[in-house]
């Protein structure tokens, strides 16, 4: 049974939103395709900037906001070696699970074949299994329908009791890639939403032993000599004592962009099911460490907005946002936020670029993926140039900004500008 690649993260009637620059390429999919997240950038732009900077095996490139790890692994699989930085546990969990190619692919079979004949002859009983009432009130409202809920808790309890700590990494990702749109009711175009069509019988354990079948078989093409990489959970801000100073060649890499998208909630279900999260507590001590880029990650005690304290240009569309607000009649705690997110992020990249500084070898250069965004009541934020801007303050040079491709706006459908900011650490 063949799963078609991706499926679980473009699952949509109208995928026109998907551009060609990033379309994930057939011969690229090895690996990537193990857990994907919506419109990461393709494993070619990784290549692309490696081939131009000149890294090759021997080499160190670093992704801060590694998410599922497409950088690490393209560099893995080119003999380059790769450090992740992720704050978000699923996305960690991902990343580290896709950067292990030392597992034998017939010993994961077997086991997941074993672990599917345990389940094959199991009747729906009269009462369903469910999630606690905090940890359903952490999913999006009908994301997964009660049978498939049922089934998935059943598989994941059997995969948890199956004795095998090393094999369960690769089965509960296996479990995370089939959950959102193949099990559960999500769709995703680009916005996350639920689907009109619920899932009441989807045959999970039958897709699960599709998706780990993938795995398998990508495990027995990879290289036998490969080279290391490193994934750290934590905060791009703070979390670098793991990585050597002055140890790294390159940075490629796409932080999130300042708009209103709640990342959290692309991969809120597999999240919850796979018990990264299980209480509200939970989930905000993890929003916490996060680079501060829609107002559901803005707390109070906030402080990176101190590092841009005298942009004039940061304040001024602060200021704009904030004056539209109030020019509209706008008066939701939300929107009340707004302008904050602004400097909070902006200042946020600041302190992060300000930690990078530690741990880059003098020419060491460095690409970020990042995009315009018009989120907030409309003001356009030209984020490549800001950063471009904010970098140059802290001792970057600036190489160029590249047009990755563009991509329609949300609410107006203009299109707005994916860039590739190119900087530079001369050392100090």
């Amino acid at each position: 049974m063949a799963l078609p690649a991706f499926s679980d993260n473009v699952l949509t009637a109208d995928e026109s939103w998907i551009s060609d620059e990033n379309v994930v390429r057939d011969e690229d999919q090895a690996v990537h395709r193990w857990y994907r997240f919506v419109l990461a950038y393709p494993p070619h732009l990784v290549r692309d900037y490696l081939n131009d900077f000149e890294v090759g095996p021997g080499g160190v490139v670093l992704d801060p906001f590694c998410g599922t790890g497409t950088t690490i692994v393209e560099a893995k699989k080119l003999g380059v070696t790769g450090i992740g930085i992720e704050a978000a546990p699923m996305a960690h969990f991902a990343c580290a699970v896709k950067t292990n190619w030392t597992e034998q692919p017939n010993r994961l079979m077997k086991h997941a074949r074993c672990i599917a004949a345990s389940l094959a002859n199991r009747r729906m009983p009269s009462r369903l299994r469910t999630l606690s009432p905090e940890a359903a009130s952490l999913l999006i409202k009908d994301s997964i329908s009660p049978r498939p809920l049922h089934r998935a808790l059943v598989l994941s309890e059997a995969i948890r009791e199956s004795g095998s700590g090393r094999l369960q990494r690769y089965e509960m990702l296996a479990l995370a890639r089939i959950l959102p749109t193949q099990v559960g009711n999500l769709r995703f175009g680009p916005e996350i939403g639920v689907s009109a069509q619920k899932k009441d019988d989807a045959p999970v354990v039958d897709l699960w032993l599709a998706a780990v079948e993938e795995i398998a078989s990508d495990l027995a093409g990879l290289p036998n000599h490969f080279a290391p990489s490193k994934v750290i959970h934590g905060d791009s801000r703070r979390d670098l004592g793991l990585i050597e100073p002055g140890s790294v060649d390159a940075i490629i890499t796409s932080p999130p962009y300042p708009n209103e998208k709640d990342y959290t909630r692309t991969t809120r279900l597999e999240s919850v099911l796979l018990g990264f999260f299980s209480t509200k507590a939970e989930l905000r001590a993890s929003k916490k460490t996060l680079v501060r880029s829609n107002t559901r990650t803005i707390y109070k005690g906030d402080d990176d907005e101190s590092w841009v304290a005298d942009h004039v240009e940061i304040q001024r569309l602060a200021k704009e946002i904030e004056d539209r607000r109030i020019e509209m009649g706008k008066t939701s705690g939300f929107e009340k936020q707004y302008h904050k997110v602004t400097t909070q992020y902006f200042g946020g990249m600041a302190r992060h670029l300000d930690q990078m500084k530690t741990v880059l070898r003098p020419g060491a250069q460095l690409a970020y993926v990042v995009g315009d965004q018009a989120s907030y009541l409309r003001v356009m934020i030209r984020t490549g140039e800001l950063l471009a801007d904010i970098a140059e303050r802290q001792g970057f040079e600036v190489e160029r900004i590249d047009l990755f491709r563009t991509r329609p706006a949300t609410a107006t459908k203009e299109l707005l500008r994916e860039e590739v900011v190119v900087l530079r650490w001369p050392g100090v």
